[in-house]
């Protein structure tokens, strides 16, 4: 079972668009990643990485063996580009269905389509359907169900959250009542639970991400300086 962040997703989403979209400045440096991923058009959810966050991001991808940390001739700048299509075994029509996907939540087949004009036309809806129903086979996209008044069919990838990117833009969810904690004399409930071992686990995990990426990006200073100084 597949699970990526949505991280992750947003990430590889971003590096096979820009493969077909934009392939004179690909593969992507962090900061173009960066800026690809918080993009306000062609995205949904539209989100606010900072650099640390595509960097890690970028990192576990490789580990699982879906990116790759690359440096083009002449230059001094670490760049990453996507192998997800050798890795998992994608023809190009099903790779940028996924990618769209990754990168717009559901959609309708008509949808799919007209987003995905730029990296791969498709010549009617039945190719997008053929695509499409060979992604479902593999388990890597799934039918939804319709919705009241609903016509066409919606589909979704199964690579991870669908549409809960951390870091999203927009109102914060309305709260489902009043803070207990809030009012000064509200009684008490009994003694607070203690941390739980699951939470801990995360923090722990954040911690160790934060810090592969310090590593990361001191050895990516380190072959650039080292790079400069043979050039001198």
């Amino acid at each position: 079972m597949i699970e990526l962040t949505p991280e992750e997703i947003r990430v590889l989403g971003c590096l096979v668009e820009k493969q077909r979209t934009t392939p004179d400045t690909y593969p992507l440096t962090i900061n173009a990643l960066r800026l690809a991923c918080n993009q306000s058009t062609n995205r949904n959810p539209v989100v606010d990485y900072e650099e640390a966050v595509v960097r890690e991001a970028a990192q576990r991808l490789g580990r699982r063996g879906w990116a790759r940390f690359t440096s083009g001739a002449g230059s001094r700048t670490a760049k990453y580009r996507h192998v997800l299509g050798e890795a998992v075994g994608l023809a190009d029509d099903e790779l940028v269905v996924l990618a769209v996907l990754m990168l717009r939540g559901a959609q309708t087949p008509g949808e799919l389509k007209g987003r995905s004009d730029r990296m791969h036309p498709f010549t009617d809806l039945a190719a997008v359907d053929d695509a499409v129903e060979r992604l479902i086979a593999r388990e890597l996209v799934e039918r939804l169900p319709r919705r009241p008044g609903q016509k066409e069919e919606r589909y979704a990838h199964q690579l991870g959250p669908e549409g809960a990117a951390t870091g999203a833009r927009g109102p914060a969810a309305p709260s489902a009542g009043p803070d207990p904690a809030a009012a000064p004399d509200a009684p008490s409930s009994g003694p607070r639970p203690s941390p739980s071992p699951r939470a801990d686990e995360h923090d722990l995990r954040a911690r160790i991400s934060h810090l592969e990426g310090e590593v990361a990006a001191l050895r990516e200073s380190l072959d650039a300086l080292r790079k400069e100084l043979g050039a001198g």
